[in-house]
């Protein structure tokens, strides 16, 4: 891979991380019937204007795979090379999918159809589940090898990851409290947008921290021997 297609690669984790919560917030607080308080953002891949986020959903997956692809020649090897860029390629796979298999209707999300539950659902649920696990796996397990330049890397990659995965429980378990009519109208959306946002952010920071490495010269890229050194014996 040359030099020239590096730029491209981690570039790509940039715009994914600017692209998916940014439509993602726009369509949510302009579309008729639909809450970004109340309801999950998978929904807006359903009603009016579903095609925005199958294309948004699908689009900002294969963008993470090309940053994946960027990631795992940038670290090239060392602690988090290989299993980082694998987590991000399990987030984007797991994007694609919920993109192209719509979730089911749910808290009255498109107006007017029935709370069921199909197969496509079930499908869209698991690769919901790829998608914030993949992304938090992927914060956490990098967070060590980003933690070689800078202290801040390592506590802002595990909060990410941290605020990814507990945010993304939490709006499942206010989602059950809505529909059990214990709480109405629960958090459950604004829980989950803003686990996205946190996961995207912190995927758009590390592209931005990779561009910068790879433009101060090939010697970043790699850990020093003394850093390799102290990895094997970890």
């Amino acid at each position: 891979m040359s030099s020239r297609t590096l730029p491209v690669l981690l570039g790509s984790g940039v715009a994914a991380g600017v692209l998916v919560p940014a439509l993602l917030w726009a369509d949510g607080a302009t579309r008729p019937g639909y809450s970004l308080w109340h309801h999950g953002a998978s929904q807006l891949g359903t009603g009016e204007r579903a095609w925005l986020q199958t294309i948004n959903f699908v689009l900002g997956g294969l963008l993470l795979a090309a940053f994946a692809a960027g990631v795992r020649r940038a670290l090239r090897s060392g602690r988090g090379a290989t299993w980082g860029p694998i987590l991000l390629a399990a987030t984007a796979a797991g994007l694609v999918v919920a993109g192209l298999v719509p979730t089911d209707p749910a808290l009255g999300y498109p107006p007017g159809q029935p709370h069921v539950v199909t197969t496509a659902g079930v499908v869209h649920q698991v690769a919901g589940f790829l998608l914030f696990a993949g992304l938090s796996g992927a914060a956490y397990v990098l967070a060590g090898r980003l933690g070689q330049t800078s202290r801040r890397w390592v506590v802002y990659s595990r909060l990410s990851g941290t605020i990814i995965i507990v945010f993304a429980f939490a709006a499942g378990i206010a989602y059950r409290l809505d529909t059990l009519d214990v709480w109405r109208p629960a958090p459950a959306g604004l829980l989950e947008h803003l686990s996205l946002l946190a996961g995207f952010c912190w995927a758009a920071a590390l592209a931005v921290h990779l561009l910068r490495r790879h433009a101060g010269g090939p010697h970043t890229s790699t850990p020093s021997p003394a850093a390799r050194d102290t990895d094997a014996h970890r």
